[in-house]
């Protein structure tokens, strides 16, 4: 079963719409009755069984009257070419249906499609250069090897990570703290189009809802709930970043910290987590290494199709010689002739190479016979 059709969504508008049900309640409902049209249908009797649901809320739910408001709604998302993903379609995000709250619905620009292999990679909105070049490094190499980049399109690591995706041509889901039609921030417009081409953007929050404060930590929920694990790439003490881990944490998922500089305060955030416990992460493998049990098809395609470098850096596979000089070669530099003594290669065959991998981007040379890996 695909997405569902317009005419489909407003038992689903109309059931949220009732004052005292929830998400959880929501949930409740459907686990126990298995869509919103047999919720209705129900008896009072029947529905107060549900656990948290009182005779209140079952006569709101058996009082219910058509509103206009939802038409208009249900309207305005197909006027605006978007469209709705329900808790009983198949392209709802699956590891966002074990949450304990899951959204009933969710507006989408794009298409989401029904794979668990997404992270998360999140951060502070005002970071420093090298937190947007670890953000976009981490997210391309991980793109490169087929997974989803989640993310919340704020301004900074957010972005950063989007970008990183779509660099590496691999898939992104943004999920917003506002409606569809309320683009914030409004200078990522460019980039909401860019994600909707190549993911989706998805909330869910009525399309014409403001960025409203109060709607970040909500939607945070979303974005560890449905990845496998959530990448903190830089965040200052206090931050939304470390809301969106707590909440990874408390949904049973991976939390990955990149670690900052002891004095910027701007990665306090983040080095308090790995303190705490988080996975610290340099590059994509150690991610997948951390993962390893939960992505053996992933793994299996990486094996047979590339190489991660320890930068995260995507390689061909190389030969035991290429291989040997590669483990041998370091960010600080390193001589012709110790690399040759380290390796038991001939001389020319090393220089052979280091040339290859000069040509690749890999290594570079520098004065004195020196080579190193380029950053």
């Amino acid at each position: 079963m695909g997405d569902t059709f317009p005419e489909n969504w407003f038992p689903w508008f109309a059931l949220k719409s009732i004052p005292g049900i929830g998400n959880i309640l929501f949930k409740r409902l459907i686990d126990g009755f298995s869509s919103p049209e047999k919720v209705f249908a129900a008896s009072i009797e029947e529905l107060s069984q549900i656990s948290g649901i009182s005779e209140s809320i079952a006569f709101r739910i058996k009082s219910f009257k058509f509103k206009d408001t939802i038409k208009k709604e249900i309207d305005h998302v197909i006027e605006k070419g978007f469209h709705i993903i329900t808790l009983s379609d198949m392209n709802y995000p699956p590891l966002l249906r074990w949450i304990p709250d899951p959204p009933p619905y969710l507006y989408v620009s794009g298409k989401l499609l029904p794979q668990n292999h997404n992270i998360a990679v999140v951060g502070s909105r005002n970071p420093t250069a090298y937190g947007i070049s670890a953000a976009k490094r981490l997210s391309e190499s991980l793109a490169i090897l087929g997974f989803t980049i989640v993310s919340g399109m704020a301004r900074g690591i957010d972005s950063a990570a989007h970008e990183g995706a779509l660099l590496g041509k691999g898939k992104t889901i943004a999920v917003l703290g506002s409606g569809l039609d309320k683009i914030y921030p409004p200078e990522n417009c460019k980039l909401f189009e860019q994600i909707s081409e190549n993911g989706a953007v998805i909330s869910e929050f009525s399309i014409q809802s403001p960025p409203e404060a109060h709607h970040f930590p909500i939607r945070n929920r979303i974005i560890s709930g449905m990845s496998l694990g959530t990448v903190v790439v830089e965040a200052a003490k206090k931050s939304g970043s470390l809301i969106t881990a707590r909440l990874a944490a408390e949904q049973n998922r991976e939390v990955f910290a990149v670690p900052g500089s002891i004095h910027s305060f701007k990665s306090c955030g983040t080095n308090s987590l790995i303190k705490q416990g988080a996975k610290l992460v340099e590059h994509a493998q150690d991610i997948i290494e951390e993962l390893s049990p939960q992505i053996q098809e992933n793994l299996e395609c990486i094996s047979h199709n590339a190489y991660l470098d320890d930068s995260g850096k995507m390689l061909p596979k190389l030969n035991p010689d290429e291989q040997m000089v590669l483990n041998h070669l370091e960010h600080y530099p390193i001589q012709v002739d110790e690399l040759v003594r380290k390796t038991s290669i001939a001389p020319g065959k090393v220089l052979s190479i280091l040339l290859k991998f000069e040509l690749e981007g890999i290594a570079e040379q520098l004065p004195g016979k020196c080579f190193s890996l380029k950053s």
